[in-house]
């Protein structure tokens, strides 16, 4: 997915949930639309570097949207993350449509929102041959103090919600994939957030149960003369189902 053209700025704070405060680079200070309903649990993080798309939409409110925070790591690197929950399924789209996900290639055609009972998900795949895939995407931008990457960043009973669907499918012979986006270039592999919301990770055990597929992706951020101009869909990375993590110690 391809990028409008990016401005960099300083995050100077998130509140009310849409709006963030940011300091650009020539000084200014302007109000950004903050696309992210969560927590945002590790990715607001005041002082960061971001980067946001300008707007010449008289219509809008606000003529910035933050898309992306760079995060330094534990060994002095910087990640990007995306914040934009909007831009995950356009990601992956891009990617089932190219064939890059491997366990879901093959396919003839791709439909978006897939309603069924309980739930509407994200994309129906079908094939003559190969039948139905349902898929449900989650981004995935929480990296917390013992290095794992998980979901949810809060409660999610939504979340819980898509599991059951896929597990109702599953059981009635079609096949049923989640398919997390790890939309922060940091994270190297996936768990559920049992400190987080427990009752996500045990659902999400008990689905896996009943059949339902759990991949995760990585994503990867083009560069062109200093600013981010595309993020897509990169290599497949591990997913536990029983990793546990201290967060006041920041040890598993």
């Amino acid at each position: 997915m391809e990028y409008p053209r990016l401005v960099p700025g300083v995050l100077l704070r998130r509140y009310k949930r849409f709006l963030a405060d940011i300091r650009l680079d020539d000084g200014r200070e302007v109000v950004a639309h903050c696309p992210n309903t969560g927590s945002m649990r590790a990715v607001n993080v005041p002082g960061c570097r971001v980067w946001l798309a300008p707007s010449d939409n008289p219509a809008r409110k606000l003529a910035w949207t933050w898309e992306l925070i760079e995060l330094t790591q534990p060994d002095g690197s910087v990640a990007l993350a995306s914040v934009h929950t909007g831009r995950t399924n356009r990601i992956v789209e891009e990617a089932l449509s190219a064939g890059r996900v491997p366990a879901l290639a093959g396919y003839a055609t791709l439909r978006r929102e897939a309603r069924v009972e309980g739930a509407r998900l994200d994309f129906r795949l079908d094939d003559d041959e190969r039948g139905s895939a349902y898929v449900e995407v989650k981004q995935v931008t929480l990296k917390e103090f013992d290095g794992h990457g998980y979901f949810p960043d809060a409660v999610s009973e939504r979340g819980r919600k898509h599991l059951l669907a896929l597990a109702a499918l599953s059981e009635q012979g079609q096949r049923a994939v989640l398919l997390f986006c790890v939309a922060h270039t940091g994270i190297r592999d996936v768990a559920p957030a049992a400190h987080l919301d427990p009752a996500y990770a045990a659902t999400l055990r008990a689905v896996v149960e009943r059949g339902v597929e759990v991949v995760a992706h990585g994503c990867e951020v083009g560069w062109q003369n200093g600013s981010p101009v595309a993020i897509t869909l990169g290599a497949r990375l591990p997913v536990s189902l029983t990793r546990q993590v201290n967060v006041a110690l920041g040890i598993d």
